[in-house]
């Protein structure tokens, strides 16, 4: 049974999309969706950010009437989310186009803050572009004829440690360049763009690059990235942000030469709002002429949010968001007209999920490439299967987690669970992950079956967590779970032995970010004999997952 629509704030109508994510079959239509965060205001208006969800690094594009947007996914898979819009307010997520982390073996285990960093989309010659960077292995590319896929498998196109954010640039004359940053973790050397020629295929550098600027040599500027390269009225134009994720700023560097040399500006910061680091984005144009730019905002455990901003040009300079002072440097704006589009129908990104399809839909992502057996939707029609699978008990390290970004500040997650377990120790649940990480689920304790909720922190450090059992549970019975998210990342854990009186779990856990991403929530099971053999049929069934208010 779906969550009725009219028990919430707002009625959402969006188009869901769904994907294989280690499972057989794919599908996608029209479905309602209740949110708990919606920007449209309704009233022509919309509220910053307009994506409430953990988009870092956002690049997008238009195509005639179409926006398309990409982020950066790290370890998670799949990877690079692609969202589409009509008026870059209302978002839905319609693919990934990274199936499954290269190398294959490397990312069968969870390594967080690795694999896919801030990519950049194009579409040219009636093809799509997405240049992505793993900072341990290069630049990859992949290419689509339509957003939705299938997208190719991946490409190196130049190896090698430190490579990252490139963006590329066809040239007028039909010459095809990429600028890229630098990560100095990896490298020894960051805080400068380099551009480089690439062979006309787009997937080999046809030269070594030269680096263009050189933020060392502007006083009190660190850490330039996430470059952007576009060209308008004879000027090439480099977007980055500097000065750091949470306390920087966004500029724009301009020459007549793309080998520069460059002038700079400051063209946003945070100004006298509350929206930190407005950092790293987009510039996009309707089909009438205005100008728009998307950008990331970091907000903790909640993750790097996407907010729109209007954009002018100014003596060949965009000035972004709201100029009190004329000088053509913005701040961010929390409310605005919306972009001169036709009107469109209220959406956002899809989060519950009744398992009643032949895929998961595409809210979820495992912790690194998927093993075959992990999850079933056809095991038991209607539900679906995790098997309990064995590895580390510290679920930081677990690739099996099924998870999803936090959708809005403060909102519900509820699951049914019934477990089926094999030895002591085997365990399903409902979990909120990062550096600090809470659980509530099932764990068989033979010959009974008992509630238990854990609480680990400082999770990649440490192997303490501390558990309660908090009530017993008469075995192969459904448990119904619940966490609800409020203001500050306060969670509070509640369960149920009917569905319909929950009862919480004493005390709060605020949630916290992982390596570069915010928070996540969503669903586990485990084997508890790491030592037993791996064909055991250990499993739990999941009847529904459902985000509410």
């Amino acid at each position: 049974m779906r969550a009725d629509p009219s028990s919430v704030r707002f009625r959402v109508f969006s188009v869901l999309g769904f994907a294989l994510l280690g499972l057989s079959g794919a599908s996608a239509e029209p479905l309602p969706a209740a949110a708990s965060w919606v920007p449209d205001l309704g009233n022509g208006e919309y509220r910053n950010p307009v994506l409430f969800a953990d988009y870092s690094d956002p690049d997008a594009i238009r195509v005639g009437d179409d926006f398309y947007l990409v982020s950066s996914s790290f370890c998670h898979v799949p990877g690079l989310p692609i969202l589409h819009s009509r008026d870059l307010v209302n978002w839905t997520l319609i693919a990934h186009a990274l199936p499954r982390l290269a190398p294959e073996d490397f990312y069968s285990a969870h390594r967080p803050g690795q694999g896919v960093w801030a990519p950049a989309l194009r579409h040219h010659a009636g093809k799509f572009w997405l240049y992505y960077p793993d900072p341990d292995f290069g630049i990859y590319l992949v290419t689509a004829d339509k957003p939705e896929g299938p997208w190719s498998a991946p490409v190196l196109v130049k190896a090698g440690k430190g490579l990252i954010d490139p963006c590329p640039f066809w040239d007028d004359d039909g010459r095809l360049y990429l600028v890229h940053a630098w990560a100095k973790s990896r490298a020894g050397i960051s805080n400068r763009l380099t551009v480089v020629r690439l062979t006309p295929d787009g997937t080999k550098f046809a030269d070594e690059g030269r680096v263009v600027i050189d933020a060392d040599k502007i006083p009190g500027w660190t850490t330039l990235e996430g470059p952007k390269l576009y060209k308008r009225d004879g000027f090439y134009y480099v977007f980055a942000p500097a000065g750091g994720v949470k306390p920087g700023w966004q500029a724009v560097f301009r020459s007549k030469s793309i080998y520069g040399p460059y002038e700079h500006r400051i063209v946003l910061d945070q100004g006298n709002t509350a929206i930190n680091g407005p950092h790293q984005g987009a510039w996009v144009d309707t089909p009438s002429g205005q100008d728009w730019f998307l950008h990331f905002q970091d907000r903790g455990a909640y993750g790097r949010v996407v907010h729109l901003q209007p954009m002018r040009w100014t003596d060949g300079w965009p000035v972004m968001g709201e100029d009190l002072h004329g000088a053509g440097k913005g701040q961010p704006v929390a409310t605005h007209a919306k972009p001169d589009v036709p009107a469109q129908p209220i959406a956002v990104p899809v989060t519950t999920d009744e398992f009643d399809r032949p895929s998961l839909n595409l809210a979820w992502q495992w912790q690194a490439n998927p093993r075959d057996g992990w999850a079933s939707l056809s095991a038991a029609p209607g539900s679906l299967r995790l098997r309990c699978v064995q590895g580390d008990s510290n679920l930081f390290h677990a690739p099996q987690l099924l998870m999803q970004r936090f959708p809005a500040p403060s909102f519900s997650a509820t699951t049914e669970v019934r477990l089926s377990p094999s030895y002591a120790g085997d365990c399903a649940g409902l979990i909120v992950f990062g550096f600090d990480y809470a659980w509530i689920g099932v764990r068989h304790a033979s010959p009974r079956d008992e509630l238990c909720f854990a609480v680990h922190h400082d999770a990649a450090n440490s192997d303490r967590q501390e558990e309660t059992v908090v009530a017993a549970v008469e075995p192969g019975k459904p448990v119904w779970l619940r966490v609800r998210v409020g203001d500050g990342a306060k969670c509070t854990f509640s369960y149920s032995l009917d569905g319909a009186e929950y009862t919480d779990v004493p005390g709060t856990f605020e949630a916290v970010p992982s390596r570069w991403v915010g928070a996540k929530v969503g669903l586990f099971a485990a084997a508890g004999n790491q030592k037993a053999n791996s064909d055991a049929d250990a499993h739990a069934d999941f009847a529904w997952f459902r985000i509410g208010p």
